[in-house]
């Protein structure tokens, strides 16, 4: 459903904002080991999260990547996405047709509106910080 890259995105996010809770630092060795990706894949994920202002990235002996409190409040799952994937999920055709519409409908075009309405929302309504907390206490996992 989302690219790759934003499948890492989200798994990255998620894992920083857990380590965050604790006010922990993590390096970006951390966030690739943690999300299973390949090293500088994970830097330029990374570094596209931080110019988004979904996380910071602070440099010298205490740095590292983290979420400050207010980020970790106000940022939902939608924003890592719209960061790395854009909004195409929410507006090109189900099945890759240039011209889609209402007026001239694709063959699934009817279905998949719902759907993808429905994603919309629970990405809208699905906080980074309450799936940081649900990793914290065991109840999601990021790895296989």
């Amino acid at each position: 459903m989302f690219s790759k890259t934003c499948n890492h995105g989200i798994r990255a996010t998620i894992y920083i904002s857990e380590q965050s809770l604790h006010g922990k630092k993590v390096s970006l060795k951390d966030v690739a080991k943690a999300t299973e990706s390949p090293l500088a894949y994970t830097s330029k994920i990374l570094q596209q999260l931080v110019r988004y202002n979904i996380i910071n990235s602070d440099k010298g002996r205490a740095g590292g990547f983290s979420m400050d409190k207010e980020r970790l409040e106000k940022v939902k799952l939608i924003s890592v996405v719209l960061a790395i994937d854009g909004d195409s999920i929410f507006t090109n055709c189900g099945v890759g047709l240039n011209k889609c519409n209402e007026k001239m409908p694709c063959p699934v075009h009817h279905q998949f509106k719902p759907i993808r309405e429905n994603l919309k929302q629970m990405l809208e309504t699905t906080t980074i910080k309450s799936l940081a907390q649900q990793l914290d206490l065991g109840l999601i996992f990021l790895k296989r």
